[in-house]
């Protein structure tokens, strides 16, 4: 599910922007609800949850520890 979506953490990727997770938010909001751009009806549903799911990522990215390499 959602191969387009890329790993956002290091070391996989050392400089996130607001602009990756969102991209990423918005791929998975596409991929669940099925539409690539919501009917006027159902835009403010699905603007809500890129944005809910924009702000779990960032909190998800911002509270993961990444221990070293041994």
């Amino acid at each position: 599910m959602c191969r387009s979506i890329k790993t956002l953490r290091p070391p996989y990727t050392e400089s996130v922007t607001e602009e990756d997770v969102r991209a990423a938010a918005l791929q998975y909001v596409r991929k669940i609800s099925g539409f690539r751009a919501p009917a006027a009806h159902n835009a403010e549903a699905f603007d809500r949850a890129v944005e809910a799911i924009t702000r779990a990522s960032e909190d998800l990215l911002g509270a993961l520890q990444v221990r070293g390499s041994r």
